[in-house]
């Protein structure tokens, strides 16, 4: 088709690349529907065929994105999360500063063990009612959860999905991800706390004691409505990270894991039940899975391979190799800034897909795949922690921002990038310095 209506399929390629990443940034078609239709011209066009299309999906990044999906809707059905939330604020006696600092903290962990995306989408409302008992704006909260969703979020492999998609195509297991990364994602997270406190403790303290006193009468206990399904939700949740930790070694990818462990978690929570009623519970429960990331994904999946596929990326890594003169540091630290600054400014996800495959036709000239790890961690910190940029940058960041203005207290964008991308700059820099040491020494 390419050839039929006279364009170069590599131009072809790239402007479908190009458009989709332009209205993307626009906010004003859903990116599910931008994904499947630059998918579908990719193949139209006969720029790749169907079945290079269906090669071009990663299957395991998909496995495990919904397998989590699952496993956290039930779970957040027994009132854990919102358990969690309520017994930090009371455990810091309500005292505003420290609830934000407790609310920064838990988003940070939860991220890292859970997603960021998933861990924001049950913090937020548990923020709003907070912040409604301290009668105080919400914006300093979800800007501290949105910058600890991204910071916690980069330690593991299931915490960020830029994540989940590098370690699926670099064979990078769980625990190399928890080795490499979650150091340095700690060690900001420190600076970030010290951050978010300095910037609003006094504003904070401000808030009258009454509202405090309300906190504190909010009962914890009765967050938990179904005790049960919650220990067999925590059972289910321990074995599948058990899965990830040991079974790379086994051949067993993560995604695996994720969908035996939803499988596991329905049959426990649903198996007593008749057939109708299991039917009716699993079709509810998959109704909460996030259809339009999965979606997005599998398009931006094939859209990625048709670019690649025309030399696109061949090209790009070329250029990176003449600029750095074939240096793998400084190869390094230009695939980190890069990623870092364009993240602030695109989505990860869709960054982070395009970088896969022009990463990996460096292995020729670094050595093999071993060789080029440190481009992988390099991305990786970049990706993630370059989501803090702005609200576009990551998805948990739009899915804050959604939740703020529902509750009508927008989050503009130049007043979160403000604040955030001197943060973001900051943590850049402290994740070169590592980069640098870790690596390079």
């Amino acid at each position: 088709m390419a050839n039929l209506i006279g364009i170069d399929p590599l131009w072809l390629a790239t402007g479908i690349l190009i458009a989709v990443y332009a209205l993307l940034i626009t906010e004003k078609m859903n990116r599910a529907i931008l994904a499947m239709l630059g998918a579908s011209l990719m193949v139209i066009f006969g720029i790749i065929n169907q079945q290079q299309a269906l090669a071009g999906v990663d299957a395991n990044t998909l496995a495990l994105l919904i397998g989590m999906m699952v496993i956290v809707a039930i779970t957040s059905k027994s009132g854990l999360f919102q358990y969690v939330a309520i017994k930090a604020a009371k455990s810091v006696k309500a005292n505003p500063t420290g609830i934000l600092i407790m609310l920064t903290l838990i988003t940070a962990v939860f991220s890292a063990m859970l997603d960021n995306v998933t861990t924001v989408l049950l913090i937020a409302p548990i923020t709003l009612l907070i912040t409604d008992a301290l009668e105080t704006p919400v914006f300093p909260f979800f800007m501290a959860e949105i910058l600890a969703s991204n910071v916690g979020g980069t330690a593991t492999l299931i915490g960020d999905p830029p994540n989940i998609i590098i370690g699926s195509a670099a064979g990078l297991s769980f625990n190399d991800f928890l080795w490499n990364l979650a150091p340095i994602s700690a060690f900001c997270l420190v600076i970030l706390t010290a951050i978010i406190y300095v910037m609003n403790r006094k504003a904070l303290a401000k808030i009258p004691a009454s509202a405090s006193e309300r906190i504190m009468k909010f009962d914890e206990s009765g967050a938990i409505t179904d005790v049960t399904l919650m220990i067999k939700s925590l059972a289910v949740l321990a074995l599948v990270i058990f899965g990830f930790t040991v079974g790379h070694g086994y051949g067993i990818q993560p995604g695996t894991s994720a969908l035996a462990g939803s499988a596991l978690l329905m049959l426990l929570a649903y198996g007593h039940q008749t057939a109708e009623q299991q039917s009716e519970s699993v079709h509810h429960i998959f109704g909460e899975v996030e259809w339009v990331t999965i979606l997005f994904f599998a398009g931006l999946f094939v859209i990625v391979a048709g670019v690649e596929h025309v030399g696109l990326l061949n090209f790009f890594a070329e250029k990176v190799l003449e600029v750095t003169d074939g240096d793998l540091m400084w190869t390094s630290f230009l695939i980190f800034w890069a990623s870092g600054i364009l993240s602030a400014i695109l989505d990860n996800i869709p960054f982070v897909a395009t970088m896969i495959p022009l990463i990996e036709s460096t292995e020729g000239t670094f050595g093999g795949p071993e060789a080029i790890e440190p481009l992988w961690w390099s991305l990786a910190l970049g990706a993630c922690l370059g989501g803090n940029g702005s609200l576009l940058g990551a998805s948990a960041n739009l899915t804050v921002a959604a939740f703020a203005e529902k509750a009508k207290q927008p989050i503009k964008f130049l007043a979160f990038m403000k604040i955030a991308f001197p943060i973001m700059l900051l943590t850049l820099a402290i994740s070169n310095v590592y980069l640098w040491l870790r690596y390079f020494m």
